[in-house]
């Protein structure tokens, strides 16, 4: 590197003299060494190479990075290390890898990498034994090579990085540490990932269905039902919860402004009451803003003529502009689930507004329906007659359609009072009895346990998609005292419901299954061709978000992310919005509906985003119950 003079100068002035004593000097030595070792006998000589030899092995053994491929691994590597543990050969249910990325939807394909749709590296699924499960540690291999090898990102089944015991002191407590850093950037690009679809889904509804109550965003225009602005007012806490402020502020002055409730308009009382009664409130408790709860005193008002009826089992729609209302034209009942659904709202009104009818007209549905014979071990039918309150339609007994959210509502309430109105405990145990019972199978290959349905006395495999509410429902009863065995069912309930997306060849549930049964299947789930449409229901991410709260499974989060990857890779329209689909088994063609119901927003996004938060007081679950549209409301404060 030096210019050739002033090497020469060193070498003359210097290192010459230098160098030939120190060579002079280290000959000598070396040569007084050789005669000493000359000098030793061959006993003495053999003893020393002896003793140089055994130090050398003994250090050679010692060292682990040196011997771990001659050893083989240890048991601890075996379990902590996804290439090395033996596992069940068990054959994929979707063998072929899909391009899912890793942080970044789908549509950033410059930063995808190939990966198994059963999840990321980091947080990548185990698999699973039938009717039993291994607990595995998975590393991100990637992340050990940009960090010289080190362990990043190791994360068990159960939450090791959250709350399990540390097995190896510090060295454990260190990486749990960076997992816990790995986790947290993974969190914060997932909730900007909920966010990005948010504001996705709010341009279309923006630019082409603006003030109405549904975007079509294919045809980039919108539909009516009631002429309320549905789904901007479903959207309205998830857009205080999410952070959106400017989203928030536009929608809050539409609906100082524009929304009126004085129309001559015929509004179904269960989904007027979930959706604008249920976000108006929720708004309220969020924001603090008095204008939101006027207007709730306002619909709640105009609700009440539904239950002038002759058995108080309240009608199924009313008119809010005249002030009447009529059970549907085809029939003098109502769906049980209708009418027992709408108990939060009603009793959440009257505890603000300090006037008692609100609460009163819906306890009496309740008690009505404790009373009635009919029930298969605390499971309803799903009609009731609004003329003589009687079950209708007997001996269907079903948890999806039109009685799902009865159970529901059932422990809701009971944990919106402060938990003193044990009849409705009482008959939400009685009901999870009867699930148990009559309801409860196991598919084959793979004994997946589902919930079917029993008509006149004969069992059917079938699921609805709205059943995916069960697994959440039931961690929320464990949450709160009821038996553990509540939480064990709600864990493989969990997992049927997964598995309804990810055998999917979209990564999408149908609205339907059919579980296989006999001996010698091959599949564990169909849908018939009537049956695989996708609507953005919010189910299944619903009863994900309740157990990772309760649990801190990660395993959770990572099955949520797949599903919003699905949702942006089949659903997601390119001008705004997103649409149902008709067909989750044709990836090529899923066959847009042109429809965004206004819940993707109201109960989809925001379970999603509560999914992957891990701040537990982000609407904490001990002082907030969901109504069943995802719209929190207080639990009672307790009075001596």
């Amino acid at each position: 590197m030096y210019p050739q003079s002033r090497q020469d100068y060193v070498s003359i002035s210097f290192s010459g003299q230098g160098s030939g004593i120190y060579n002079n000097s280290k000959q000598w030595r070396r040569q007084s060494y050789w005669r000493k070792w000359k000098q030793l006998s061959r006993l003495q000589r053999s003893l020393i190479l002896f003793i140089f030899v055994l130090l050398f092995v003994c250090a050679f053994v010692s060292y682990p990075g040196v011997t771990a491929h001659i050893r083989g691994p240890t048991e601890k590597e075996q379990d902590t290390d996804s290439s090395i543990v033996e596992r069940p050969a068990i054959p994929h249910v979707l063998p072929e890898p899909v391009v899912i990325g890793r942080h970044l939807p789908p549509e950033q394909p410059s930063q995808r990498k190939l990966y198994n749709r059963r999840g990321p590296p980091v947080l990548q699924n185990r698999l699973q034994k039938k009717g039993n499960t291994s607990d595995t540690m998975i590393k991100d291999k990637s992340a050990d090579s940009k960090n010289g090898g080190e362990e990043e990102g190791v994360i068990s089944r159960h939450g090791a990085v959250r709350g399990q015991q540390a097995t190896e002191g510090t060295l454990e407590n260190k990486e749990d540490s960076r997992a816990n850093e790995v986790l947290s950037k993974e969190s914060a690009i997932w909730l900007e990932a909920v966010r990005e679809a948010f504001r996705h889904a709010w341009k279309g509804y923006k630019d082409f269905a603006w003030g109405h109550d549904e975007l079509r965003p294919i045809s980039k225009s919108y539909s009516e039902w009631f002429g309320l602005g549905l789904t901007l007012i479903d959207a309205l806490d998830t857009m205080w919860i999410l952070g959106l402020k400017d989203e928030f502020e536009e929608a809050k002055a539409w609906v100082a402004t524009e929304l009126t409730f004085n129309k001559n308009v015929d509004v179904n009382l269960f989904e007027t009451t979930i959706r604008i009664l249920g976000g108006l409130l929720s708004t309220y408790h969020l924001s603090g803003d008095s204008m939101f709860l006027e207007k709730a005193k306002d619909i709640g008002s105009r609700l009440m003529p539904a239950f002038n009826t002759p058995s108080k089992i309240p009608y199924s729609d009313v008119n809010i502009g005249k002030g009447t209302a009529h059970p549907p034209r085809w029939t003098s009942d109502s769906t049980v689930a209708e009418v027992t659904s709408i108990q939060l709202e009603f009793r959440e009104l009257s505890r603000l507004t300090q006037q008692p009818q609100y609460e009163a007209v819906v306890a009496e549905v309740m008690k009505q329906i404790h009373k009635l014979d009919g029930k298969l071990d605390g499971l309803v039918p799903m009609f009731i007659n609004t003329n003589n309150g009687q079950f209708t339609h007997q001996g269907i007994y079903t948890l999806g359609a039109r009685a799902d959210s009865y159970y529901e509502y059932l422990l809701k309430q009971w944990i919106q009072g402060g938990k003193k109105e044990n009849q409705l405990l009482e008959d939400y145990l009685q009901a999870i009895e009867g699930v148990k019972k009559n309801l409860l199978q196991k598919s084959s290959p793979n004994g997946f346990t589902f919930v079917g349905e029993v008509s006149h006395g004969q069992f059917s495999p079938k699921m609805d998609h709205l059943v995916c509410f069960l697994p959440g429902t039931l961690a929320l009863g464990a949450h709160n005292g009821l038996p553990a065995d509540h939480m064990d069912l709600a864990k493989k309930l969990m997992e049927t419901c997964y598995q309804m997306y990810v055998q999917m060849e979209t990564g999408l549930s149908p609205e339907i299954v059919h579980f296989n049964m006999h001996q010698g299947s091959t599949r564990d789930i169909d849908a018939k061709l009537a049956d695989r449409h996708n609507l953005l229901r919010p189910e299944t991410v619903e009863s994900l978000f309740y157990l990772y709260r309760f649990t801190k499974d990660h395993k959770y989060q990572a099955w949520g992310w797949e599903i919003l990857q699905s949702f942006n890779k089949y659903t997601k329209v390119s001008s705004g919005g997103y649409t149902s689909i008709n067909n989750v088994r044709d990836p090529d063609y899923p066959g847009p509906r042109d429809k965004m119901e206004s819940f993707f927003l109201g109960e989809t996004l925001k379970y999603l985003y509560l999914l992957f938060s891990d701040d537990p007081n982000l609407i904490s679950l001990d002082q907030y119950v969901f109504n069943t549209e995802a719209h929190p409301l207080p639990i009672w404060p307790s009075t001596v």
